[in-house]
């Protein structure tokens, strides 16, 4: 297990306060670790675990409590018998019905400190959020980047290149729970196969009452046939018309926005650079896992301009940047990233092999007169940086703990 530092970082000040700690993000991203690596902090500042509440709610023996009452009844009687602040830990917090209730009520009957994790964004909205609003805290975990991927490949197989781990790293993804199959490529597939089963169904299907199935993996198989690529709603109508299929535009908006809340997808908005606005139409989504992109439907190495461009903006992401396209007049920048006032901009290509395509990359920031960091990120080794815009192999890229 590796420490996941730069999380722990994110969650670290808020640990014994009485803010409640969300994490959040997609199934077997990472969060039942977390919430194990907070325990361990808290251990070592000398909390006995006999303080610790921990459920997991898709465990069958906890089936019982999956109502606010029930759960609230259990909690007060097991901290009855503690003496001193409760801790507890409540996983995939969601199968519980109206669990908001349950844990607002038990920040003001105990004393304790709260944290749980879900895998849909919809966990903190709605009506009952309410209860909790300016009450709680929240952590989105990702898949691990190239780093964490890299660091316990090599605990696993040690005496590998960075350059094999990555091209590893292209084909299997990030899920943590296949350094358990010693990344074995067809265990791996067929585990990344299930929990993209487990994913729609559980997360997408059953959480927001889907009938038509096979319409919503046709839908997603769109999506991920084209991640980085820009499209609409309406293209996809225009798909299905061309297959003699009719499909309302909001039919398919409300299946992408259900895949979105169970973390399969992001979407990232156009901006006109010049105008300073951003666009309406004809935006980008990248999915959480390009290893579940590879087991389900195959083609990465295919792909692979799309699939480096997937990995830089989960990276970015996991970085906390604010991430959109930058149009630019014709040209178009496949990152503008800002957070906490700064920016950087990022362009992210295969490879560097003619002087046309090394024109091409760099000539996408002619328009941009700031001087904020600008990258053209490819597998090239050698160094082509020009005219203060910085090109990096995209290995030394996603390992560069700073790029300002």
């Amino acid at each position: 297990m590796i420490k996941r530092e730069r999380y722990m970082e994110q969650i670290r000040p808020f640990i014994g306060n009485e803010l409640v700690k969300v994490l959040t993000g997609i199934r077997r991203s990472g969060k039942s670790v977390m919430l194990e690596l907070i325990r361990e902090e808290l251990l070592m500042s000398g909390i006995s675990d006999e303080r610790f509440i921990s459920f997991n709610f898709e465990e069958m023996g906890n089936v019982r409590l999956n109502t606010a009452e029930a759960l609230r009844e259990e909690i007060l009687k097991r901290a009855a018998s503690i003496s001193g602040r409760v801790y507890l830990f409540f996983d995939e917090i969601q199968e519980v019905t109206e669990w908001e209730r349950c844990v607002n009520s038990l920040r003001v009957e105990i004393d304790c400190d709260i944290y749980i994790t879900g895998s849909n964004a919809k966990l903190l909205s709605g009506e009952l959020a309410t209860y909790l609003a300016g009450r709680y805290v929240e952590f989105v975990i990702y898949p691990f980047s190239f780093a964490e991927f890299s660091e316990l490949y090599q605990d696993v197989i040690s005496q590998t290149s960075q350059s094999d781990i990555f091209t590893k790293y292209l084909t299997i993804g990030g899920m943590p729970y296949l350094s358990n199959l010693r990344y074995a490529e067809q265990p791996s597939r067929q585990y990344l196969q299930d929990l993209y089963s487990s994913i729609v169904l559980k997360d997408i299907v059953k959480r927001n009452s889907i009938r038509e199935v096979d319409l919503l993996e046709r839908i997603i198989a769109y999506i991920i046939a084209n991640v980085g690529t820009t499209f609409s709603a309406t293209s996809i109508t225009r798909y299905f018309k061309s297959e003699k299929r009719t499909v309302a535009t909001e039919t398919i908006l409300n299946y992408i926005k259900a895949c979105e809340d169970a973390y399969l997808f992001y979407r990232v908005k156009r901006q006109d650079l010049q105008g300073k606005k951003i666009l309406a139409t004809n935006e980008k989504y990248y999915i959480a896992d390009h290893g579940i992109r590879e087991a389900v439907f195959g083609g990465n190495m295919r792909d692979i301009n799309l699939i480096l461009e997937n990995i830089v903006f989960m990276e970015l992401l996991r970085r906390g940047y604010s991430i959109t396209v930058g149009k630019a007049a014709a040209k178009e920048i496949d990152f503008v990233c800002e957070k906490q006032g700064q920016k950087i901009y990022v362009q992210v290509a295969y490879l560097l092999a003619s002087e046309e395509t090394i024109t091409r990359e760099f000539a996408a920031y002619d328009g941009i007169r700031d001087n904020y960091p600008k990258f053209v990120v490819s597998l090239d080794d050698f160094d082509m940086s020009r005219n203060g815009i910085r090109h990096m192999n995209i290995r030394q890229f996603l390992l560069t703990s700073d790029w300002d």
